[in-house]
């Protein structure tokens, strides 16, 4: 079968309410209505849910590319001990899952070292060090794809190792690295949902929350699913406007 006809498959299934019972499911879109003032308080306890998590996607985005260069930059080193030292943060934290980095953070660090940080900071940094390994990896890839003849260039006419990276080796590598950074807030956009878990109140934890007062799972978490698809397509298209932006003109 082909894959584009798959969403149409999904909505209608969801429409119809198949659940393999002998009767169909009664929907009650009535708790998301607009027409009525419950279904108003609930769309707009659900939609409060998207400052939390565009808050925390932008900010550990930003945090895990700042981090995620730094950590590049050993690696592109000639020397084997100092891009041992890209090599051990890549590949540790690239190997913690997101949920127990952010369980081990909010519960762990204060037994461990004593601090205690909000819900909203521990899920900020979980995501901002486990995101952080697969930017230096973008980095390092995107760095390493400029040809070698551009950094000689650049050192016959005197520039600095700095000043060759800051005026000729980055502008090129920022085209090359804008699609899978692209990609990564996409995939920060949906792995914020795990900060639910500690008490965030971003889009999944308005949902869990609403769900426990109506008893309606299925008209809720369709609603939340609708969300998150409207918010990832709004971001992959302004990623693609950057890209086309950036790009190299013909």
């Amino acid at each position: 079968m082909r894959l584009k006809f798959w969403p149409v498959i999904f909505l209608g299934l969801l429409l119809s309410g198949c659940s393999g019972a002998d009767d169909a499911y009664t929907w009650g879109w009535h708790i998301l209505s607009p027409l009525t003032d419950n279904g108003q308080i609930n769309l707009k306890f659900l939609a409060s849910g998207f400052i939390w998590t565009l808050s925390l996607s932008i900010s550990a985005f930003i945090l895990a590319m700042t981090i995620g260069f730094l950590i590049a930059l050993p690696g592109l080193s000639e020397k084997r001990s100092i891009r041992i030292v890209n090599r051990f943060y890549v590949e540790v934290f690239r190997a913690i899952p997101v949920l127990v980095m952010l369980l081990w953070i909010y519960y762990g660090l204060p037994v461990v070292l004593g601090i205690e940080m909000s819900a909203f900071a521990a899920a900020l940094l979980a995501l901002a060090l486990c995101e952080s390994a697969f930017h230096a990896e973008i980095f390092r890839g995107g760095i390493q794809s400029i040809h070698k003849g551009q950094a000689e260039a650049a050192k016959a006419l005197g520039l600095s190792r700095w000043r060759t990276m800051q005026k000729v080796i980055l502008p090129q590598a920022i085209r090359q690295v804008l699609p899978p950074l692209g990609n990564q807030f996409v995939y920060m956009l949906k792995m914020s949902s795990l900060a639910s878990v500690i008490g965030v109140q971003e889009l999944t934890r308005r949902a869990n929350e609403l769900q426990i007062n109506e008893y309606r799972a299925m008209e809720i978490y369709s609603f939340l699913v609708l969300e998150y698809l409207i918010i990832v397509l709004i971001f992959s298209f302004l990623a693609r406007r950057l890209e086309k932006a950036m790009a190299y003109p013909n």
